[in-house]
C-alpha cells in the first residue's frame, strides 16, 4: 500500500490539510488514535481570525460557520472599573473575528471528507514512523481489530498534537524545544445562562484576570486567573461567581447574570515551540509544533497558518516537481509562529496580575494606558489580534 501523503492526527490541522490536498488532487490518508465520537466531542473554545475564515471558505467548509458563527467587530477591555471598547474591525479595514467552537470546525471538515469518501482511519494504535529521513518513508499502526498495517508514503505530516509520535520521531539531538511556563492558570466554566454581553470581555483586576465569552445564546463561557496548581473541583460555585462579579465589575449599571455551572476545569498557561518543523520527509504542524497560552486564542489559528504554508508547498511539489517550497516550510512557518508567540505573551502579561510585584504592576498599568490612549497603538494591536496574513497561498491551486 502507498499513499502520497500520510497525515497523522484528525484534529483541525490534519483534517484541513487533507481537505486542501484532496481539492488539489493529491491523494492522502489520515490516521487518528481516537475514535470518531471522541474527535467530534472534544470540546475546545474557538475564536477564528479573519485569514482562518478565508481559508475555510476556500476549502468549501464555511457554510455553517457563516450561519452559526458569532462575528465580532471588537472586544471590551475592563480596567479599573472602566469599559473600553476596542473596535478591531474598524481599525483593520473591516476584518472581523468569529466565535465558532473548534469542534464545530472539526465536524465540518469530517463531513466534507465523508462526502468525498477519502480514507480516514480511526483507532489507529501504536503508530510509528520509519525512515522519514529517506526518500521512501513508511508508517505502521495497529487497526481497531488488532491487525498490523503498513503504508508507504512520499511525505508524512505530523498533526498529532503535543503528545503525539511525530515530534518524537525527530532525533533529540536535532530538536530544539523552547518552553515558557506562566505562574498562573485559567479556571474555565461553562454556565447554563445567557451571555451578559454581545462581545468578548477581557478584564484586568488586582485579584487577577477574568474573561467573559459566549458559547451560544443560552450558554456562557467564563474564565478566572488562578494558581497553576488549583483544583477546579475544590473551588465552590459560589466562590467562582463571587470572583467573577468582583473582577468584571464596572462603574456603571452593568450586571453579570449567574446560572448553573455545567463544567469547570483548569488550563495551564505555557508557550512552546520546536525547531525545526521538518526532518527529512516529515513535517510538523499545529500543536505538534507549538503551544500558545489561550489569552489571544491563537492556537487553532496558528495551526491553520501552518497548514496554509504546508499545503501550498506539497501541492506545488506535485504540480511542478519543485521541492523548494517544501524545503523552506520550517523557516516560513516559524516566522509567523514566533510573531504569534510574542503577541500571546504580550497580551498575557498585559492582563494578568502577579501578586507582590509592585514595580511590575505599575509598568503593567502604564502599558494598558498606552494601549487605550493611542489609536495607532490600538490599530497595531488589532492588526495582530484579528490575524496576520498567512504565509501560504494554497488557494491558487484550488
Amino acid at each position: 500500500m502507498k499513499m502520497s501523503v500520510v497525515i497523522i492526527g484528525a484534529g483541525p490541522a490534519g483534517l484541513l490539510l487533507g481537505r486542501l490536498l484532496s481539492l488539489a488532487g493529491v491523494d492522502n490518508i489520515i490516521l487518528e488514535l481516537r475514535n470518531r465520537q471522541y474527535v467530534e466531542d472534544r470540546i475546545r473554545a474557538g475564536m477564528l481570525e479573519h485569514p482562518t475564515v478565508q481559508l475555510l471558505e476556500a476549502a468549501g467548509v464555511a457554510d455553517r460557520l457563516h450561519r452559526q458563527g458569532q462575528f465580532d467587530e471588537g472586544f471590551e477591555l475592563r480596567f479599573e472599573g472602566d469599559r473600553i471598547w476596542l473596535p478591531t474591525a474598524n481599525l483593520t479595514g473591516g476584518h472581523k473575528t468569529v466565535l465558532y467552537p473548534q469542534q464545530e470546525v472539526v465536524k465540518d471538515l469530517l463531513d466534507a471528507r465523508d462526502k468525498t469518501g477519502e480514507p480516514i482511519v480511526f483507532e489507529a494504535g501504536d503508530v510509528a514512523l520509519h525512515e522519514v529521513d529517506s526518500d521512501h518513508p513508511w508508517v505502521t499502526w495497529t487497526d481497531a481489530n488488532g491487525a498490523q498495517q503498513r503504508l508507504e508514503a512520499d511525505y508524512i505530516a505530523g498533526c498529532d498534537g503535543f503528545h503525539g509520535v511525530a515530534r518524537q520521531t525527530i532525533p533529540a539531538k536535532l530538536r530544539k524545544e523552547h518552553q515558557r511556563d506562566y505562574p498562573f492558570g485559567w479556571l474555565g466554566i461553562l454556565a447554563d445562562v445567557p451571555p451578559s454581553t454581545r462581545e468578548l470581555i477581557y478584564a484586568h483586576h488586582d485579584n487577577g484576570f477574568a474573561m467573559h465569552s459566549r458559547r451560544s445564546p443560552t450558554l456562557s463561557r467564563l474564565y478566572l486567573q488562578v494558581t497553576p496548581d488549583c483544583d477546579a473541583q475544590n473551588v465552590s460555585d459560589e466562590r467562582i461567581w463571587s470572583e467573577l462579579q468582583t473582577r468584571l465589575a464596572t462603574r456603571d449599571d452593568w450586571t453579570l447574570a449567574e446560572g448553573r455551572i455545567l463544567s469547570k476545569s483548569v488550563t495551564a498557561m505555557r508557550s512552546f515551540v520546536v525547531e525545526p518543523l521538518q526532518y527529512g520527509r516529515l513535517f510538523l504542524a499545529g500543536d505538534a509544533a507549538h503551544i500558545v497560552p489561550p489569552t489571544a486564542a491563537k492556537g487553532l489559528n496558528l495551526a491553520v497558518a501552518d497548514i496554509s504554508v504546508l499545503s501550498e508547498a506539497l501541492i506545488h511539489r506535485y504540480r511542478t516537481g519543485d521541492s523548494a517550497l517544501l524545503d523552506g516550510y520550517s523557516a516560513k512557518a516559524l516566522d509567523r509562529i514566533w510573531r504569534a508567540q510574542e503577541f500571546s505573551r504580550h497580551m498575557t502579561d498585559l492582563l494578568h496580575h502577579v501578586p507582590g510585584r509592585i514595580f511590575d504592576a505599575r509598568l503593567q498599568r502604564s502599558r494598558v494606558l498606552n494601549l487605550i490612549s493611542s489609536e495607532s497603538a490600538m490599530a497595531a494591536f488589532a492588526e495582530i489580534y484579528v490575524g496576520l496574513p498567512f504565509g501560504g497561498n494554497p488557494e491558487r491551486f484550488l
